[in-house]
């Protein structure tokens, strides 16, 4: 579902932003305001304000687009902001949003429809509309005319869009970009070492690189920019200066690239965002969406639930650069509720599968210790996945689980875990702390700071091992037998019961010490 909050936020804080904010009602189609007309907009209508001159027009329109059910009203400065308004908007709970000044109604238009086209359209591709790559080609082409260079278009990644036929002069930078899709490490950190992308990121000159001592081609950089927010570049492989002239017509070229560049990340952020809508409603429940329109690849496949501390916390936008960076191209990554989860292939190693995911977050987890990941059951079927997510989240929930390897969590490992969180989650600590001799066990240690509940559930743990229970607790064995020897006689307790045994390990649980179950004997 697109909605008006997607929009804005797809678009960009260099384009819209939210002025007054009301509920998130789905934008179905874009519509012109016409003020000779007693109604505005349909339902679900994002209505645009273009001719709207006056704040006494503009309260006229709210009220329409009230009246018609309208998803939005868009209108430029200074009637998106007068107070008139903007408390008419707020009365009638209507979204306002306001169109930056240097924002034209055309471009906004045209970026709309492609927009909703996206987001209605089936099977949503990872990126933009062919047709818009087939235009950068174009545009590529003829910039390489205006400048008499061989050209590439690329975005603020370094990554290759679209480049000129031509390609007469080329060094080995040049065709190792063009072959890679991207710039190299090596020519990247030529150009950095030059001052190149820091004068990209803050000014909007072009740039004219010498030749370098390494058989690199003299550079023309061109930035492409919308609003102050850098887009991307115009890399022109030049034999020297470039005349004036034909500067001014490649600034003007940059002016047309940069509403082809704003299309495609429009584009390709609504697509991301339909791509997560319909897997956030399979994993919450599956209904008629299939594996086609998922894009998910062949089963059995595994729901694996992502966690960490920072802005590595539900940060989907993060966690997508992450994964593309490292192979994933089209991740299927979605929040539900506030946890963040990944579907993967359950076989195999290749990018998008469970045992690719495990490493990179063990690497990830090398520079963020607080890192973890919990993954849920095989699902073997599409109407398995929202189990799969549930037993992630629960999973991914639990603290310090006991026997815990490194920062990824399997379910099929941490099932006792599970099970005795279950039992624990069911029945209020109260109800199961009903008797025996774990209460006394701790009002004898909070009245005379002996630490005999610690001791009893390091015996459970290791089964009654004294010397490994006195190793978990850094105590000496001795020590230990002591211990036990002497809460014995405080408190009556048959630990040659296996009952007795599992409900103390229960009731310990319940007090949030949580030694992992073991089979009784």
């Amino acid at each position: 579902m697109l909605t008006v909050a997607g929009v804005v936020e797809a678009a960009g804080a260099a384009l819209l932003k939210i002025v007054v904010p009301a509920d998130d009602a789905e934008v179905r189609d874009v519509t012109i305001a016409e003020l000779d007309d007693a109604t505005t907009g349909r339902s679900g209508d994002l209505v645009l304000g273009a001719g709207v001159a006056t704040p006494e027009q503009a309260r006229t329109v709210v009220a329409r687009c009230d009246e018609a059910g309208a998803a939005g009203l868009v209108l430029k400065p200074p009637l998106a902001s007068h107070p008139d308004v903007t408390s008419a908007a707020a009365e009638r709970r209507l979204t306002l949003v306001e169109l930056q000044r240097h924002g034209s109604w055309a471009q906004l238009v045209w970026l709309l429809r492609g927009m909703i086209d996206r987001a209605v359209a089936p099977g949503s591709p990872e990126t933009g509309e062919p047709g818009v790559y087939d235009e950068l080609f174009a545009l590529a082409d003829a910039t390489a005319a205006v400048v008499d260079a061989p050209v590439t278009i690329e975005d603020a990644q370094s990554r290759v869009l679209a480049y000129s036929s031509r390609q007469d002069r080329a060094d080995p930078a040049r065709v190792s970009t063009i072959v890679g899709r991207r710039a190299p490490g090596d020519v990247v950190a030529h150009f950095r070492s030059r001052g190149v992308f820091r004068r990209l990121a803050t000014g909007s000159g072009l740039i004219f690189v010498p030749q370098g001592p390494d058989g690199t081609l003299p550079r023309l950089v061109v930035p492409i920019r919308a609003g102050g927010e850098l887009l991307g570049s115009i890399w022109a492989v030049v034999e020297g200066p470039v005349p004036d002239a034909r500067l001014r017509d490649l600034q003007g070229t940059a002016s047309v690239l940069a509403l082809h560049l704003l299309r495609l990340r429009v584009q390709a952020d609504v697509a991301r965002r339909v791509s997560a809508d319909r897997l956030r409603a399979v994993l919450r429940a599956p209904g008629r969406t299939g594996r086609e329109e998922l894009a998910l690849p062949e089963g059995p496949w595994r729901v694996v639930a992502l966690g960490g501390t920072g802005e590595m916390v539900d940060n989907l936008a993060l966690w997508e650069s992450i994964t593309r960076r490292h192979g994933w191209r089209q991740p299927l990554l979605a929040d539900v509720g506030d946890v963040l989860f990944a579907v993967l292939v359950d076989k195999g190693g290749a990018p998008g599968s469970r045992r690719w995911m495990e490493k990179l977050v063990h690497d990830v987890a090398v520079h963020d210790p607080g890192l973890h990941a919990a993954s849920g059951g095989v699902a073997r079927d599409l109407t398995d996945l929202p189990r799969s997510r549930a037993e992630a989240a629960e999973l991914l929930a639990l603290r310090d689980p006991a026997g815990q390897r490194g920062p990824v969590l399997r379910f099929e490992d941490q099932w006792a875990e599970v099970v005795v969180h279950r039992v624990v989650g069911t029945v209020p600590s109260a109800d199961l702390l009903v008797g025996g001799p774990l209460p006394d066990l701790v009002a004898h240690d909070r009245e005379h700071g002996t630490d005999y509940v610690a001791t009893v559930g390091a015996w459970l743990d290791q089964q009654g091992d004294l010397k490994r229970a006195a190793r978990q607790l850094h105590v000496h064995p001795n020590t230990l037998r002591y211990r036990m020897r002497r809460l014995t006689e405080v408190v009556a307790v048959d630990l040659g019961s296996p009952r007795a045994r599992l409900a103390l390990q229960i009731q310990l649980a319940a007090l949030g010490h949580a030694p992992t179950p073991r089979p009784v004997a």
